[in-house]
C-alpha cells in the first residue's frame, strides 16, 4: 500500500492489517512508518527506524524462527484516537522443527500497540509477547500443571 493508495481512505485498521500481511511475506512496508519510528520487542528492547527493525527480524530468523505467520483475519483491533491495539495469534515453526500455534500451544499469542502521526504513518509500535515461541524454556513454566490446559 503506497502513500497514495493509503490516501484519506485508508483507515488505521487497514494500515495495521497491511503491515501484518506484508511482514508475513518478508516485505517490510517502510512507507507505512515514519523514518525514525520507535519499536519495542521483548529481549530486544527499544529500537528506531527500519534498519534496526530489520536487525530484529533477522535475529529472530537466525536464532529462533524458521517460518511464522499472523492470523490477520482473526485480529482483534481497537482504535482509540491516534492508537490501534492489535491482539492476535501467530503460528509457525522454530529452527528446532517444533511447531507452535497461538491458542493451541503456549507460544503464539501477542498484543501490539501502534501509534500514528498526523500524516497517518506509524510512529511507534510496541510488541508484547513471549518470544519463547516453541516453549524451549521449560524452567519458565512457573505453573507446570497448566501445561495440559487450554492456551
Amino acid at each position: 500500500m503506497s502513500k497514495d493508495q493509503r490516501g484519506a481512505h485508508a483507515s488505521k485498521l487497514d494500515i495495521v492489517r497491511e503491515y501484518y500481511r506484508r511482514n508475513d511475506t518478508s516485505d517490510f512496508p517502510a512507507e507505512l512508518f515514519t523514518p525514525d519510528f520507535q519499536f519495542f520487542f521483548p529481549k530486544y528492547g527499544v529500537g528506531h527506524g527500519p534498519a534496526e527493525f530489520l536487525e530484529l527480524g533477522s535475529g529472530l530468523m537466525r536464532a529462533t524462527i524458521k517460518q511464522a505467520a499472523h492470523h490477520v483475519d482473526e485480529l482483534v483491533l481497537i482504535e482509540q484516537g491516534d492508537c490501534v491495539a492489535a491482539e492476535g495469534v501467530t503460528e509457525g515453526v522454530g529452527l528446532d522443527g517444533v511447531a507452535w500455534c497461538g491458542g493451541k500451544t503456549p507460544g503464539g499469542r501477542f498484543c501490539s500497540i501502534f501509534e500514528f502521526n498526523p500524516e497517518g504513518l506509524i510512529s511507534r509500535m510496541h510488541i508484547y509477547l513471549d518470544p519463547d515461541y516453541t516453549s524451549r524454556d521449560k524452567d519458565g513454566f512457573v505453573w507446570p500443571k497448566r501445561s495440559s490446559r487450554q492456551w
